[in-house]
């Protein structure tokens, strides 16, 4: 497509050009391609400057890709400024009530939740629910998608309650607007399971996680990647209430999807790696935990970079695990804490809990 566009169009900058690479920079991200996207999100961003000015609203696109892609690598200063430049152009250029100065609003307290910023997160989703219900009306499934996503902030700061009551809403306004077997049902019936399972309340997460798996098999098909993340959070389900025979087949058909779809070295197959070793080691075999735990490893440090806070939580894991083996080298279980205790105090901070669990780790060595 775009060697098309520009074989078409001949040398030099053309609109055209930059909106191919627009479309081939979110293909590549969609397949975690994250380093190969950034330098063509970044020409397409310096063609739109040139041609239509630095205050243009497709300028705001690039940039927004742009500081999706720095929130991805972790790179939290880079990432606000870009999204802060992505909404002031918007709301001088469309106004602050424009669908784009939401849907960018919305990403903004997605990442403010990833850096435990959860009072701007959820003072940012008050703003983005305030302009949807205006222009939507109360009853949109644009609503129910900020409900969504104010309840996540709600419980991350562990107020479930609250959660569970804005899911609950959400819920029914996506089954009056779009059908009781829509993906975006499930999406809400997935978030509330959530919050139910981590007050205890397993028996009511249970039946809306399968709820939540039916809908996504029947609307997506048994192999989509919604799929399997429904999967892994039932099998954390299954996990938390020890049943680890209904876990480990879950978990298995999740990595067989991801790996599927997304290739074996996707990010996204890490997680299910480690909930599957959580699983093995849980039941004390470590020899079946250890190698899951280590090709995470190796899939975080390629795709996040060997200071993501991800691998500083993975090397922990690995080191506790490796610590309760008989035959354990306390040297090589030593090193491990260390390195998982210097990742996590770059990428985190040192008064982060994470940092806390390497340090226990290391005083019970």
């Amino acid at each position: 497509m775009l060697a098309i566009r520009e074989r078409e169009l001949g040398p030099g900058d053309h609109l055209a050009v930059a909106d191919a690479l627009h479309l081939v920079a979110l293909i590549l991200d969609n397949k975690g391609a994250y380093d190969k996207a950034e330098p063509i999100n970044r020409r397409a961003l310096a063609i739109r400057e040139k041609l239509l000015g630095p205050d243009h609203p497709d300028v705001a696109l690039s940039l927004f890709n742009l500081a999706w892609l720095a929130k991805v690598r972790q790179d939290f200063v880079q990432a606000e400024l870009l999204y802060q430049r992505t909404l002031d152009i918007q709301e001088r250029a469309l106004g602050p009530d424009h669908a784009d100065v939401a849907t960018t609003l919305n990403d903004l307290a997605v990442f403010y939740n990833q850096r435990g910023e959860f009072d701007r997160s959820i003072a940012i989703n008050e703003r983005v629910l305030g302009i949807r219900e205006r222009t939507l009306g109360p009853d949109d499934a644009g609503v129910a998608k900020t409900l969504n996503n104010l309840a996540r902030g709600w419980e991350l700061k562990a107020d479930y309650r609250r959660a569970e009551q804005l899911l609950i809403r959400a819920l029914a306004i996506w089954e009056r607007a779009l059908g009781a077997d829509h993906p975006d049902v499930a999406n809400a019936a997935d978030g509330l399971a959530r919050v139910y399972a981590t007050m205890g309340n397993y028996a009511a997460a249970e039946p809306l996680y399968r709820r939540a798996l039916a809908i996504r098999e029947t609307s997506l098909g048994p192999d989509h990647t919604e799929v399997a993340t429904t999967l892994n959070n039932l099998a954390v389900l299954y996990r938390q209430m020890g049943d680890y025979s209904k876990a480990e087949p879950l978990l298995l058909r999740d990595l067989a999807i991801t790996e599927k779809q997304l290739g074996p070295d996707h990010a996204f197959v890490a997680p299910t790696l480690i909930n599957l070793a959580l699983v093995y080691q849980a039941q004390d075999q470590i020899g079946r935990a250890e190698p899951l735990y280590r090709r995470a490893l190796a899939v975080q440090e390629r795709v996040l970079g060997p200071r993501h806070a991800a691998v500083g939580v993975t090397l922990n894991r690995l080191a506790q695990l490796l610590a309760r083996h008989p035959a354990a080298d306390a040297t090589a279980v030593e090193a491990l804490f260390r390195r998982a205790q210097d990742t996590l105090e770059q990428a985190v901070g040192p008064d982060h809990p994470a940092v806390a669990a390497s340090l226990s780790g290391l005083a019970a060595l």
